[in-house]
Formats: structure tokens, C-alpha cells, sequence
């Protein structure tokens, strides 16, 4: 017997029962296409609008508005057409939504919409597009109708496909079935593809990364630049003591006192930030949780106070890995150690581009590059925590050399002695302060979106309501983002000595100081650098979520050490 020529026997599928899921006809038709994208939206919920999406949802417009009904099971039943029509079965374990039946002579046949035009290839139709048809053919037959082939119907080209149900399409079809079932039991996320021409037209390519896992795995062929397109969505501040906001149409209206004051498109719109006393109307909040698009909240000073999303991200198996790496001493250990080296090294960069002082500032650096090698020999996280706090130590200690002195043009000298948070003493501290605010504030939205739970992390001790995964992950950033952005707001003049008020033995930011230095904060996350690692150009906002996702692949066992962040 030729055993390669062998048909494979899938084993029966047990019929399901209490809260088992159904698989859906479109998921067979994913993992035909790639098992790994099957795995990201099946398993652990991931989805990503993109242009193709957006386009077949448009083709499937006038079916889904319709909800038709199938006629009784006969042999005689006269010439129909039923759109918008949802078959399952326990027995098969399969779910699908058929654009249109048509029936004649006793035969059904399903007919499923596809955008874009009818590929020349042998069998009329790729296999992923006839696996899926032939579901809704097996689920047609389960319900006791006879159905022997399908048509696919290709919007742009207006052509009819007709695909025959024949024993091999069957059999490819219960081996999608039955891979996806195994792999969704198996918990192990499948491999990405290797530099194949589908990634790039993948709506989910910037969450699987897989050019990114590939040269992370063999680091033998750059990246192709997939996941950096340019994010137009912005933050949108609103600090005006009772200001409202509300939704009109498709934009968000800002006004003060029942008198508008703006208005902002809301594709335009990446979250929505409060500072203060601020009332958000409840058409507004549904549409932002509708959206995804999430509102945090600060004290009028600028305290991060949290905030608010919808039903929140679906991957428990990301938060699981997170949980449980947790608890192991030594993977935190290998974390943190990464992060403190890599802030050391990124204060270090800081320095060397911005030093104004006029001594020598190499025995300096030096002795941060000390402190980088000694972060490996630290065998627990206390002595790792003495390491990071004589780095910062020194690095504060001469922050004051990076700042523009010009005592003749301004009355009000910016000076650091040293970093004080609670309260702070002086002008550089409270931009620091409110700096490392903004920044953690974005943490922790953007690991909220990836899938984590900002508030168990790896080096900082969780405690009531600190995010400490945010304040883990923005440790290697705080000098390229927020110290950077404070360096660059005085020495600029974007924020001048009048923008502080000086009261309780503290120093904080007046409305119209803080306004603009939030836009030197949102323009330095919006900077385009080139990764160190990948090679192409990317914006730091879009930097802390391939970041936030790469951490997630290290806990899932993709990667085998979560990749530093180092600028040259």
C-alpha cells in the first residue's frame, strides 16, 4: 500500500454540549489562509480593521440586512432565495452564516459573497474561500437538505464561481476543521509564516508581527516594514474647567457653558483624555466603548486617576502568561534586568547627545556604562533596585547640564539640583513629574488594548490602584520620551517661567503652560525614529505597542527573551 497516497481518517468530534463553542464556517476559512491568524482571533480574540474589512463589509451589506428563512425539507419545494441565513450543528460543532440559498428542484445551493475579482487559478477559487463554502454545504446537508455544490460570487468582477462538493474538497475541508479544533486544545499559538506575499495585505499583521518573531527567532533577513503605517488617530485633551463633551454625528463637541468650542472628528480620535471636572454625556461614553476608543481620567493637576474602555480585551491566555510568570522569581529577575540595563544605557545616550556643561562629560558616562554591566551579576531584584537608584543617582545628579541657561532673557532660571517628586520643588521637576504622568498614562492604555493587565508587573511590587506593568515597561523610556520632551520644552522656550505657579511648598504647571507642554509630549510620541532592532522607520507611539505585543510573545513562548529597546 502507497501510504503516502493515504486519506487521512479524521476521529469523530464528540457532539458539544453546555458552554463548548461552535466553530464558525469563517475561521475554517482563516486557518485554510493561515493557522496563526485563525489562532489570534479564535483563541484569544484578536481583530484589526483594515481596508479589505471594511470593503467586505460593504459587499455584505444588503445580504445582512435581510433575514430570510429556508422552506421545509422536501424534494419538491419551488424555486427560492433566502439571504442572511445561520445554520449550526452540534453534531458537526460547526456555525456559519450564509449570505444566499438558492433552491430549485430540490436542491440548495449556498452562494457566498467575496470582494475583489475572481483569481485565475485552476480550481476557480483559492482553497480557504471552498473550504468555507463547503461548511455551509455540510451544515445545508445536516439540516436535511441535498446540496452538492457551492458558488462563490467575486463582487468586483461580478463573476459566479461554481465550486462541487467532491470527496477531496470534504476531506481538506474536515482537516481545516479538525486542525483548528487542535490547535484552540493545545493552547500553543502556531508559528507565523516565513516572508510570504499574504502578511502584507493581513489586517492582523501588526498584532502577529511575523517578519518581526521570524528575525527575533533566526535574525537572518531584515523585516519588511509591516506594522509601522502612520496612525492619524490622536489623543484629545480636554482640561477646561466644566467643559462638556458629547457626541454629534460622527464628531466629538467640546463646549464650555453650553457654548461650543470645538469639534473633532471622531476617526480622528485615538482616546479621550479629562483633566478635572469635565462631564462626558452618555451617547458619547457608548460610542467611545463602542469604538474601542477609551477615556482616561486625571486630576485637574494631572493626576492619572485611571480609565474607562468596554468590555476590555478578550485574550485570557495573555493575562494568564502574565499571572504566572509573575510568581517566578526568576523570569521577573531576567525581565527587570533587561528593562534597568536598557534605561541605563538610554539615560547614558541622553547625556552624551545633550551635555551643555563645561567639564569633561566621559568619567560620567563611564561610570553609567559601569552601572549597565553590573545590572547581570545582580542575583536578586533588591540589589538590582541599588544599582538602578546609584545610576539615576548620578544621571540626575547632572541633569542640570542639559538645560539652556540664559539668565538674561528670562527671569526665571530653570534649575536641578537633584529629582524630587512629592511635591516638586521646582520647575524641571513638576515637567518631569507630569512628563512620567503622560507617559504611564499611555502605558497603561496600550497595554490594556494589547491584552494585559497594566496593574500586575514583573520589577515594580503591585499595590493599590499603581499600574506597575505600565511603570515596568516605561522604564527604558522615560529619558527618550519624557526627560527628552522636558529637555526640549525648555531649551525651545515652549514653556516659559510663567507657566508655574509656585504654592505649598510646591511647583506645578498653570492651564496654559501645561497646554503646551502636552504638545511637546504628543509630538515626541508621534516622532518617527529608526528601530535598532528591525531596521525600518516607526513613530515611538507605535514603538510601545509592538513593545507591549513582543512582551506577550516572549510570556507565550514565541520568543525565547523579550528584545531590548537600546537607541544609539
Amino acid at each position: 500500500m502507497d501510504h503516502n497516497s493515504q486519506q487521512e481518517l479524521p476521529l469523530p468530534f464528540p457532539e458539544l454540549s453546555g458552554d463548548s463553542p461552535l466553530l464558525p464556517a469563517r475561521m475554517v476559512n482563516e486557518f485554510g489562509y493561515c493557522p496563526r491568524l485563525a489562532y489570534l482571533e479564535w483563541v484569544q480574540g484578536e481583530w484589526a480593521e483594515s481596508g479589505d474589512t471594511v470593503e467586505g463589509r460593504h459587499v455584505h451589506r444588503r445580504v445582512d440586512r435581510q433575514v430570510g428563512k429556508l422552506p421545509e425539507q422536501t424534494d419538491d419545494f419551488e424555486k427560492f432565495h433566502a439571504r442572511s441565513i445561520e445554520l449550526s450543528s452540534n453534531r458537526l460543532g460547526l456555525i456559519a452564516k450564509l449570505d444566499l440559498v438558492e433552491g430549485d428542484d430540490g436542491k440548495v445551493t449556498p452562494v457566498d459573497y467575496k470582494r475583489g475579482k475572481r483569481p485565475h487559478v485552476a480550481k476557480g477559487a483559492y482553497d480557504p474561500e471552498r473550504i468555507q463554502l463547503c461548511v455551509q454545504g455540510m451544515l445545508l446537508e445536516e439540516h436535511g437538505y441535498h446540496c452538492g455544490e457551492g458558488i462563490l460570487y467575486f463582487a468586483a468582477s461580478k463573476e459566479r464561481v461554481r465550486v462541487e462538493f467532491d470527496e477531496e474538497l470534504r476531506n481538506l475541508t474536515l482537516s481545516a476543521v479538525n486542525g483548528l479544533r487542535l490547535i484552540a486544545a493545545g493552547g500553543r499559538m502556531p508559528a507565523p509564516l516565513d516572508d510570504s506575499p499574504k502578511c502584507p495585505r493581513c489586517s492582523l499583521v501588526g498584532i502577529c508581527l511575523p517578519d518581526e518573531i521570524n528575525f527575533l527567532r533566526k535574525a537572518d533577513t531584515s523585516p519588511r516594514p509591516l506594522a509601522v503605517g502612520r496612525a492619524e488617530a490622536l489623543p484629545l485633551y480636554v482640561q477646561a474647567n466644566h467643559a462638556k463633551v458629547a457626541k454629534k454625528g460622527e464628531t466629538l463637541e467640546v463646549s464650555i457653558d453650553d457654548k461650543k468650542v470645538t469639534a473633532v472628528r471622531l476617526l480622528d480620535v485615538s482616546q479621550l483624555v479629562l483633566m478635572g471636572n469635565v462631564y462626558v454625556t452618555t451617547p458619547c461614553l457608548h460610542e467611545l466603548m463602542r469604538r474601542e476608543i477609551p477615556i482616561t481620567w486625571h486630576s485637574y493637576g494631572g493626576w492619572f486617576l485611571g480609565h474607562s474602555t468596554g468590555l476590555g480585551h478578550k485574550n485570557v491566555e495573555l493575562r494568564t502568561a502574565q499571572y504566572h510568570t509573575s510568581f517566578d522569581s526568576a523570569l521577573c529577575l531576567q525581565l527587570a534586568k533587561t528593562l534597568v540595563r536598557n534605561k541605563i544605557v538610554n539615560c547614558r545616550t541622553l547625556l552624551r547627545r545633550n551635555w551643555r556643561g563645561e567639564e569633561d562629560v566621559q568619567p560620567l558616562l563611564d561610570a553609567l556604562k559601569g552601572d549597565a554591566r553590573s545590572v547581570a551579576r545582580a542575583e536578586n531584584q533588591q540589589t538590582l533596585l541599588g544599582i538602578e537608584g546609584a545610576a539615576a543617582a548620578r544621571y540626575f545628579g547632572a541633569f542640570g547640564n542639559l538645560i539652556k541657561h540664559d539668565s538674561d532673557t528670562q527671569s526665571f532660571v530653570f534649575d536641578f539640583a537633584r529629582r524630587q517628586r512629592r511635591p516638586p520643588p521646582d520647575a524641571v521637576n513638576a515637567l518631569l513629574s507630569y512628563a512620567y504622568t503622560v507617559l504611564v498614562r499611555t502605558w497603561a492604555v496600550t497595554l490594556s488594548a494589547v491584552g494585559f493587565d497594566p496593574y500586575r508587573g514583573f520589577y515594580h511590587q503591585p499595590r493599590y490602584g499603581r499600574p506597575a506593568l505600565a511603570l515596568d515597561l516605561m522604564e527604558p523610556f522615560r529619558p527618550l520620551i519624557a526627560e527628552s520632551a522636558v529637555i526640549s520644552a525648555i531649551n525651545n522656550g515652549e514653556v516659559r517661567p510663567g507657566d508655574f505657579i509656585s504654592a505649598g511648598g510646591g511647583v506645578t504647571l498653570t492651564s496654559e503652560g501645561r497646554k503646551r507642554f502636552i504638545g511637546v509630549i504628543e509630538r515626541r510620541l508621534s516622532q518617527e525614529v529608526t528601530h535598532p532592532l528591525f531596521g525600518y522607520r516607526i513613530s515611538y507611539r507605535r514603538i510601545l505597542e509592538v513593545q507591549a505585543r513582543l512582551l506577550g510573545r516572549f510570556l507565550l513562548n514565541d520568543i525565547d527573551h523579550y528584545p531590548e529597546f537600546i537607541t544609539r
